[in-house]
């Protein structure tokens, strides 16, 4: 054996040994462990991808993307990843793009998370003296005058808000437009709390179930400037979202003959045990309509229908967050406090990771039922897919999530239940004929991009 071995080999030989009586054995010195894996640094704003301010408006002023923003959520995915930074006019915006990190947002917003750092309908109130119109509606207007106010204010939101304060003193037609939608919305909802509360006032105790907002806000003592900026936001609120929702959903229904005939033969059969009627009888009370209500939001197909025209069209396509009091991770990021965030909803409800052929009308697969792991919020059982394929519960949101998700969701979900039964049970719904692929487009909500047009035929 070579010199240079002969110690070591000693070594191992001893060790092998049995110990000499009387002497206490040293145990073996076990391998020190392994430190734990180091948690990468986070990287910072100045590290996130993203197109630069030019590019992006060019993007948003030049070649329509104010009317794409929903599909320009997806390109961005596409091209950034999920995660990416983009200047919105004069404010810089985070875009998140993946379920899992909409969630990670989601739960470091805290209790009092905000919308926006500079918010046009704010200015205007500000600058109006909220709330409260200073330009009356006159009687020839009427509905069909708000309707255009609500329009208004929805296209010209965005408009508002990208571009430059200095250019809207340059070029303040978009600006004085906005204003002046919003005053006759704001006059619209004060004539009508005006004229209830004089009404109350006059017949002295209401009966019960003959009451509205209006009362209930009054019952409270809620300051009456502040039931007018309530009321007109709801009127705001309610006027195209539902009815947008609906349109889509028709729309869709009468592209999908399959699914129309089975949504029908759930109604019929749900008709025929008197659990819902059909709304021909004049005399339909309170007690019955509740009783018709509660059976509609039973019905598995018609709740699919909602859903899944919800998961293509989702009224409100981007949900902005700013989180005031602290920095918070996303993802590899560190994002920091009063940073604007953008959650790309229309982006996760049209990824096909969760949504296997995502651009399809699909109503089924919100029929399968589980017991965990459904959508935040949704009634047990409801399920975002029932085809194979991982599914996350964030990848589609389209009343949002906590402190600011949609305060009027059940009454929405009520409406549109109702109004599809009402039709389908009554007529058949066919595209007319020639009619093409409407796509939608962004301003503020989801909206058709043409005008939807259908065939109604009686049963």
């Amino acid at each position: 054996m070579p010199p240079s071995l002969r110690l070591p080999a000693r070594a191992a030989l001893l060790s092998r040994s049995p110990p000499e009586p009387g002497v206490p054995r040293v145990p073996p010195v076990p391998p020190a462990a392994s430190p734990p894996p180091r948690t990468p640094r986070p990287r910072g704003l100045a590290e996130m991808p993203g197109p630069s301010s030019a590019a992006f408006i060019f993007e948003l002023l030049c070649r329509g993307g104010v009317r794409r923003l929903h599909e320009m959520q997806v390109h961005g995915r596409a091209r950034f990843g999920p995660l990416w930074k983009a200047r919105f006019g004069p404010v810089l915006t985070v875009h998140v793009a993946e379920p899992a990190l909409v969630a990670q947002v989601l739960r470091q917003e805290g209790p009092e998370p905000r919308r926006a750092l500079s918010c046009p309908w704010k200015e205007h109130r500000s600058l109006r003296g909220v709330p409260g119109g200073l330009l009356t509606l006159d009687a020839a207007a009427g509905t069909e005058g708000v309707i255009r106010s609500v329009g208004a204010v929805l296209a010209l939101t965005l408009v508002t808000m990208a571009l430059p304060r200095p250019l809207l003193r340059l070029v303040p037609a978009p600006w004085d437009a906005f204003c002046h939608a919003w005053d006759q919305l704001f006059a619209f909802a004060k004539g009508h709390v005006d004229r209830r509360m004089a009404e109350v006032a006059a017949r002295g105790p209401l009966a019960e179930g003959d009451t509205c907002v209006t009362d209930l806000l009054a019952q409270e003592r809620v300051p009456v400037s502040s039931i007018y900026g309530n009321i007109t936001e709801l009127l705001l609120a309610g006027v195209d979202t539902v009815a947008s929702t609906l349109a889509w959903s028709l729309y869709e229904l009468a592209r999908n003959p399959g699914a129309q005939a089975a949504l029908h033969r759930e109604l019929a059969a749900a008709a025929a045990t008197g659990g819902v009627t059909n709304g021909d009888s004049a005399t339909t009370d309170s007690a019955t309509a509740a009783a018709t209500a509660a059976a509609l939001g039973r019905l598995p197909l018609l709740r699919a229908v909602v859903k899944e025209t919800l998961r293509l069209y989702p009224v409100i396509p981007a949900n902005a967050r700013v989180v005031p009091s602290c920095d918070i991770r996303i993802g590899d990021y560190l994002v920091p406090r009063q940073t604007l965030i953008t959650l790309c909803h229309y982006a996760t409800s049209r990824d096909s990771r969760f949504f296997p052929a995502p651009d399809t009308f699909l109503p089924e697969r919100w029929l399968r039922h589980r017991d965990s792991d459904d959508t935040p919020g949704d009634t047990p059982g409801d399920t975002p897919g029932d085809t194979p394929g991982p599914r996350h519960p964030f990848a589609s949101l389209p009343f949002g999530l906590g402190p600011r998700s949609c305060v009027g969701r059940r009454l929405a979900e009520l409406q549109l239940h109702m109004a599809l039964a009402q039709i389908l049970l009554r007529f058949e719904v066919w595209p007319e004929p020639g009619g093409g692929r409407v796509r939608p487009m962004t301003r503020t909500l989801l909206a058709p991009g043409a005008p939807i047009s259908l065939r109604f035929l009686e049963r």
